[in-house]
């Protein structure tokens, strides 16, 4: 059974199509990257995907949830249960140390653990930067710390806008490894929007979204 599933999805703002006829399924423990030039709808269709956005029309079907069939509450709960989502922009929270901004989404859900934010913040290389103000590190570390928050909760859907944007090799290797681990020990499946040759390599599936809608890249 997919893990993810979406059929017909269609958007549009004003007269201009975004995307229309986009089918994806995801499976548990896969990566499939999403290749497209700048402004094909990427971001727009990772939005509609966690229901940040809303699809003009389509299906989609997320660990067994009818997302459009939801209202925001419980689009808002399915989100912090089972999605975890890294942002091209970050959006850390810059009132909030690094240890804090990670472990955000354990307290969302009731499930605070120091040790699992402190393991994380190890695995991405920042474990001595727990302390650290958002606006004291570099955009690496930044993506160190958005990726971190997207993990710690052990999703089953990861939802990756360049997550690999900002870092250099050795860095963005690391992040493919755990998001590999992450789809493997969890069942989760990742989707990563990327224009990184080396990041849609580690994939087990590349996809491209363009005006003839989404197909195997």
């Amino acid at each position: 059974m997919s893990l993810l599933s979406a059929r017909g999805l269609a958007k549009s703002y004003g007269e201009v199509a975004v995307f229309a006829g986009v089918d994806l399924d995801l499976q548990p423990g896969e990566i499939v990257a999403l290749l497209g030039e700048s402004g094909s709808g990427k971001s727009t269709l990772l939005n509609c995907l966690a229901g940040l956005d809303e699809a003009d029309a389509g299906q989609i079907v997320l660990d067994g949830a009818d997302l459009r069939a939801l209202d925001d509450e419980g689009r808002s709960a399915l989100r912090r249960r089972a999605l975890g989502f890294v942002f091209q922009a970050f959006h850390l929270l810059p009132h909030l140390s690094v240890a804090d901004n990670v472990a955000l989404p354990l307290r969302l859900l009731g499930e605070a653990d120091d040790g699992r934010v402190a393991a994380m913040l190890s695995a991405v290389d920042l474990a001595g930067l727990a302390g650290r103000m958002p606006r004291q590190l570099s955009g690496g570390q930044l993506q160190r710390v958005a990726i971190a928050r997207a993990l710690v909760h052990r999703p089953r859907l990861v939802l990756a806008d360049e997550p690999t944007g900002n870092l250099d090799p050795r860095h963005a290797g690391e992040v493919l490894t755990l998001l590999r681990q992450c789809t493997r020990d969890v069942g989760a499946a990742c989707l990563l929007v990327t224009h990184s040759e080396v990041a849609a390599q580690a994939a087990d599936r590349r996809l491209r979204l363009d005006e003839a809608g989404l197909h195997e890249a």
